[in-house]
């Protein structure tokens, strides 16, 4: 099913490589984040090139509600206990500098950006409301408390940050791409110290940034126990009431609302990749109660990174890899959180000093309790004795009724019924699947 931003944005095409080339910097993956990876290095100066499997924003890019928030839940009270004042207060900045810079870059494109103020708000806890808009006033982010008064139920209350935004994700990125140096259909097969082999030839290069959503070098940086996949829905509502502003439940499996035109944008149903969850199904029964004459015209689902302490990786990849870096983990948070690691990345790959490298430093500890279950539920998804199994790692997959797809538990790697693949860290086809 594809998202309502495939339906009416005007694609751009490149070709794909054929023969060597060499780059000082070559970039991996055709996403937001590489896109923007490719754009910043491009405007200052940096040889680069960009090479995408399949087509640009093919993956998890074209399926993002793209809100432009700094608002990533409710975690900065939490992080400034786990962290302390100071690095809460260098995410939030160099999330607003985000927010920035899609407002001036915005200008100059026509994607449907608008400004709009953000909520999150939580069904029972008002406490933990407060403590959040406290936390947001200590780090001189504007926040006030709110009753959401726009949606259809009652909350225990809502953080609301204003002039926040929200935009049409593939109209800005298909313009922003269009004259930077890309290769589509061009897969990587293997990685080596300053080579890449692809499908249609090899790539030297200096310094190599991993864009693919989640990272594909294995023997490096541990992401396969730092990093677990967390499945959402989407469906579109046309005749249910817009809502003025963007919302979002402060549960994993909450819900979530903006609008887009004359459409609401209603999504939820989360769970674990692999996992049970609520689905469309959720989202469908919820809009029978509260949008009884709306209809819905459009329902696609996403999927997202989730790292061990709610801070993206962004840097280097691994301590023993100086010249590989990485972007990865952004939480459902991707939209702010690219535009960050291609500011971060484009100045570690110049060797200069970022100011907020240090926050998002892939090598920090991973002493997190979610870092537990990780381990647990990779470990019972290589010790369950059933067949089809994920060809990235070997875990047991489960099978997606909801969707139609062969999942995996441990890691996230997704194929259809058929066994072609849908997202990584797995890199190619189940064949056993019948």
């Amino acid at each position: 099913m594809e998202s309502i931003w495939e339906n009416n944005a005007p694609r751009v095409h490149f070709d794909t490589l054929k023969g060597n080339k060499s780059t000082n910097v070559l970039i991996v993956g055709g996403g937001i984040a590489g896109i923007l990876c490719a754009y910043k290095l491009k405007n200052a100066g940096i040889d680069c090139l960009l090479v995408e499997a399949t087509e640009l924003c093919g993956g998890i890019t074209k399926n993002t509600t793209a809100k432009i928030t700094l608002q990533h839940g409710l975690i900065y009270d939490k992080m400034i206990k786990r962290f302390g004042e100071a690095k809460a207060r260098l995410y939030a900045e160099a999330q607003n500098r985000a927010i920035k810079k899609y407002s001036r870059l915005c200008e100059n494109i026509d994607c449907d950006y608008e400004r709009q103020d953000n909520y999150v708000y939580s069904l029972i806890d008002q406490k933990k409301i407060e403590k959040e808009v406290a936390a947001l006033t200590r780090l001189g982010v504007k926040a006030e408390l709110s009753d959401a008064r726009e949606l259809p139920f009652s909350v225990a209350g809502a953080v609301r940050v204003k002039d926040q935004a929200q935009f049409h994700p593939l109209k800005f990125l298909y313009s922003t791409a269009k004259d930077l140096p890309i290769y589509e259909h061009t897969k990587v097969v293997e990685l080596m110290p300053h080579k890449a082999k692809t499908n249609h030839g090899e790539i030297t290069y200096k310094k190599l940034i991993i864009a693919t959503h989640f990272p594909m070098l294995n023997k490096h940086g541990l992401y396969p126990l730092k990093l677990y996949q967390h499945r959402s829905y989407v469906i579109v509502l046309k005749g249910a009431h817009n809502v003025d502003g963007m919302y979002v439940d402060e549960s994993n499996t909450g819900l979530s609302f903006r609008s887009y035109g004359d459409l609401l944008l209603l999504g939820g149903g989360g769970h674990r990749t692999g996992k049970q969850g609520g689905c469309w199904q959720e989202l469908e029964n919820f809009a029978k109660k509260y949008y009884k004459n709306a209809e819905i015209v459009g329902k696609w689902a996403t999927q997202d990174c989730m790292t061990l302490d709610d801070i993206p990786y962004i840097g280097q990849y691994s301590k023993s890899t100086p010249d590989v870096f990485v972007a990865t983990g952004f939480n459902k948070w991707g939209m702010t959180n690219a535009m960050v690691a291609a500011d971060i990345l484009c100045d570690l790959v110049q060797g200069k000093r970022s100011p907020y490298a240090a926050v998002f430093d892939p090598s920090r500890s991973v002493l997190r309790p979610r870092l537990a279950l990780n381990a647990f539920e990779s470990t019972v998804g290589l010790l369950t004795p059933t067949a089809p199994r994920c060809p990235h790692l070997g875990c047991a997959l489960k099978y997606n009724k909801a969707e139609h797809t062969w999942d995996c538990p441990c890691h996230g790697s997704r194929f259809t019924e058929n066994g072609e693949l849908i997202d990584n860290p797995a890199t190619d086809d189940h064949q056993s699947i019948q």
